[in-house]
């Protein structure tokens, strides 16, 4: 399930929950039930706005961590030659699109 923060005018506060895709949450009581918080002063009938908020999205910052998690990096160096930057130990370094016995191996996967 999806995390979404909400905005109340009445209070001038953000709180982020989590519910399903479908759901929308429209006063600071659903808010306030749904997050697990006290209402305070703020009426509970108050409307609440869903704000439109980026994704997070974290990557590795390096070609090992990268390696580690099971991925590839693959880094065009020509017309259909790359170099695979995360290749270690039997790894080919250089990888052609016309020859895949170059490809990384995939590892872990049925």
């Amino acid at each position: 399930m999806p995390f979404y923060d909400y905005y109340c005018p009445a209070n001038k506060k953000t709180i982020e929950v989590r519910h399903e895709i479908g759901k929308k949450l429209k006063t600071w009581q659903e808010l306030c039930q749904l997050a697990g918080i006290g209402p305070g002063k703020t009426p509970l009938k108050s409307p609440v706005e869903r704000l439109i908020a980026a994704p997070e999205v974290a990557t590795p910052t390096s070609n090992s961590k990268l390696k580690e998690l099971g991925f590839s990096k693959l880094v065009k160096k020509d017309n259909g030659v790359y170099e695979n930057v995360t290749a270690t130990g039997k790894d080919k370094k250089i990888v052609k699109t016309n020859d895949p016995s170059s490809f990384p191996q995939k590892k872990g996967i049925d």
